[in-house]
């Protein structure tokens, strides 16, 4: 599910509270090897073989199991907790944007949603893309390949570079096309310059996700995680600025926003890319594009390119789904954005989960420990599993007291408790198969899943969604009921996938390069 752009505020404070704990488990994942964990139980002398000395031994081995599994567990957590609590700011910063836009007027803040729709659909496919620097790094890392690691680092900075500019200019072509989606006149005369600042921010957001992911793939989430913190509170200050005309400035409305969002994304992608030059103990002259590696762009691109069609896929679904909402009723989609809104925001704690996996089974298979990468995929889906449980639980007992901090209307209300069920269902499998498609991408498993992206939202969610609720008169529950038909699907091949390529012997081979050739 892709992520929306809101979340509460206070967690940036319970994650500060907290860098110390977490900073504690993240130094024992780093200084871990990857060489074998298990220990073989003291063996009994020869010809000597009695029940007593069986149980003993199976009990010691039951043992050494759940200790291992429980060690990796911790390290997994230890990770994923940084880099969750990064997806919330990631989200913090489109909601700082709408609250202070709001304030100016309806017709900004339906010009600032229709424009960050936009911009939302690029952004997710950069994001895909550059999900390859996450593979090729943790596979470095763990191979100890630390020349490598600076040749993927200047790689990964001019590839997100590139992809920034040629989305953004994707954008600003598409300008004189913006009637085309029929929205009311003010709203789109609004819309358009403040789409070409933020078309042109993608260049530094994707160069601080590229970093940031580079970082995690370390070990090293809790720097760029306290950046991005600093970059909200940034844009807020430069909203207060810039939109209402404080300290001197222009009141710029809309636009002022903009600007605020494209300065702070600048100031974020430059201290994550000296934080990156700083722990790969390189000077600065790493970033030049004098030497770029053409194996390693090339490795980027196999990789990420078929991670990017697979999250646009994803991404494509579930926006049609708010348009079949809309040709229900707008109750319907107003329920449908609530639903959507609290599903989003609980899918950041299974996504987080999802990254640390794939970062630790890429270490694990450039560590050449094949028989780790199964501990650690199937830890995380069951805790990630556990988790969304518990959420689960959450929806179904208290749907109706969550619909109604978002809205007054009775129908809105009932309608939204019960997509928050369904919600509650789709979650659990939701929460197995990001973290199962996180595990294949650590392998660099990507080819596979992009085309069953395809079939799991386009051949399954969205067909059974619109047979239920038009066919069949189910309404707008039936569209949910079709997206937790195609999450369910997703979960359990997924599962499948991941069980039998680290099924025991098989062998995962690196997808870093080697040679040097170069531009």
């Amino acid at each position: 599910m892709p992520s929306c752009l809101r979340g509460p505020l206070e967690i940036g404070l319970v994650v500060l509270g907290t860098y110390g704990a977490v900073g504690r488990g993240l130094r024992q994942a780093q200084s871990s090897d990857f060489g074998e964990l298990s220990r073989a139980a003291p063996s009994e002398p020869p010809g000597v073989t009695t029940k007593s000395t069986t149980k003993v031994s199976l009990v010691k081995r039951s043992m050494s199991r759940t200790r291992q599994f429980t060690k990796e567990l911790t390290k997994t957590l230890a990770l994923a907790g940084p880099i969750m609590a990064g997806q919330v700011g990631q989200m913090l910063m489109g909601l700082v944007d709408t609250l202070m836009v709001g304030h100016v007027g309806t017709s900004s803040l339906a010009a600032a949603a229709f424009a960050n729709g936009l911009f939302s659909v690029a952004f997710v496919f950069g994001i895909g893309v550059l999900a390859s620097v996450g593979v090729l790094v943790s596979q470095a890392h763990g191979a100890g390949m630390d020349g490598q690691k600076r040749v993927i680092l200047r790689s990964s900075i001019w590839l997100s570079v590139l992809v920034g500019v040629v989305l953004a200019t994707i954008l600003t072509l598409l300008q004189p096309w913006l009637s085309v989606f029929r929205q009311p006149g003010e709203v789109l005369a609004k819309a358009r310059p403040f789409l070409a600042i933020l078309s042109w921010s993608l260049v530094p957001a994707l160069v601080f996700i590229s970093s940031k992911t580079f970082s995690e793939a370390l070990s090293r989430p809790l720097v760029p995680m306290l950046i991005m913190y600093l970059g909200v509170g940034l844009n807020v200050f430069l909203n207060w600025i810039f939109i209402f005309g404080n300290l001197g400035a222009p009141a710029l409305g809309l636009v002022g926003a903009g600007w605020a969002t494209f300065i702070s994304r600048i100031v974020t992608m430059t201290g994550t890319i000296l934080f990156c030059v700083r722990v790969t103990r390189s000077e600065l002259s790493v970033l030049l594009p004098r030497a770029l590696n053409l194996a390693t762009m090339q490795s980027l691109l196999r990789i990420g390119l078929p991670v990017g069609v697979q999250l646009l896929s994803e991404v494509g679904a579930f926006a049609f789904a708010a348009i079949l909402m809309g040709w229900i009723s707008t109750t319907a989609l107003a329920a449908h954005q609530i639903a959507i809104t609290c599903a989003a925001t609980t899918f950041m704690f299974p996504l987080g989960i999802a990254q640390a996996v794939g970062v630790r089974v890429g270490q694990a298979v450039g560590a050449r420990n094949h028989n780790l990468v199964r501990v650690i995929g199937f830890g995380g889906m069951g805790l990630a599993g556990v988790i969304m449980l518990i959420f689960a639980l959450v929806y179904a007992m208290l749907g109706s007291a969550i619909a109604n901090a978002f809205n007054s209307d009775s129908a809105v209300v009932a309608l939204a408790s019960s997509l928050l069920l369904v919600a509650g269902a789709f979650q659990i499998a939701d929460g197995v198969q990001v973290t199962a498609m996180g595990g294949l991408r650590g392998l660099a498993d990507v080819q596979t899943p992009m085309f069953l992206a395809f079939v799991f939202y386009w051949l399954c969610a969205i067909p059974i969604g619109y047979m239920a609720a038009f066919v069949f008169g189910v309404g707008a529950v039936g569209i949910w009921i079709g997206l937790a038909a195609g999450l369910f699907f997703a979960a359990i091949t997924l599962t499948i996938r991941l069980w039998w390529l680290t099924r025991i012997g098989n062998k995962f081979g690196l997808v870093v390069p080697t040679e040097e050739g170069s531009w």
